[in-house]
Parts: structure tokens; C-alpha cells; sequence
């Protein structure tokens, strides 16, 4: 005897396999806090931590007052190039 699938069976495996990628996700991105080198932080972190808008953070980074990197088109900031900007006796 055969099988058949319909297109609901499809569509009730697709609404399946979308929460698992979803779980899956979720855990990852908690892990990833967890593994991530924490003297290095993201543009957006970087941003909300200082309160500086995008080309404030941009000119940190021409002027090379914080080591940066980028990866995958994200960059990272030197966490503790950032807290010496301030810390400076000038």
C-alpha cells in the first residue's frame, strides 16, 4: 500500500521544520553570548553602549582610535580601545 501525501501533510511538515529551525536558532544565539571573546563587541552593542550614532562610531574607526574588525561585513570593536577613549589623561 502507498502512501500519499497531500498538501496539507506538506504544509504541516513545513510549519514543523520552521519551529525546529526556530528552536534551533534561539539556542544558538544564547550559546553564541556565551562563546563569544568578550573584548570584542558589535557595532550595534557598541552604538547602544555609548549612545553614538553610526558615523561617531565610523570616525572611531578612520581615525583609528579603536582596533576594529570585520567579519562577514560586521564589525567588532577592541572593548578595551573603547573604555581607554575615555579614560585618557589629556
Amino acid at each position: 500500500m502507498s502512501d500519499i501525501l497531500t498538501k496539507d501533510d506538506l504544509r504541516q511538515f513545513g510549519l514543523l521544520l520552521i519551529n525546529d529551525l526556530r528552536k534551533i536558532v534561539e539556542k544558538a544565539e544564547i550559546n553564541e553570548k556565551d562563546t563569544i571573546h568578550p573584548e570584542w563587541l558589535k557595532s550595534r552593542v557598541v552604538r547602544k553602549l555609548m549612545d553614538m550614532s553610526p558615523g561617531s562610531l565610523q570616525n572611531l574607526r578612520v581615525t583609528g582610535k579603536v582596533r576594529f574588525k570585520k567579519v562577514l561585513g560586521s564589525y567588532y570593536y577592541n572593548k578595551q580601545d573603547l573604555s581607554n577613549l575615555f579614560s585618557e589623561d589629556k
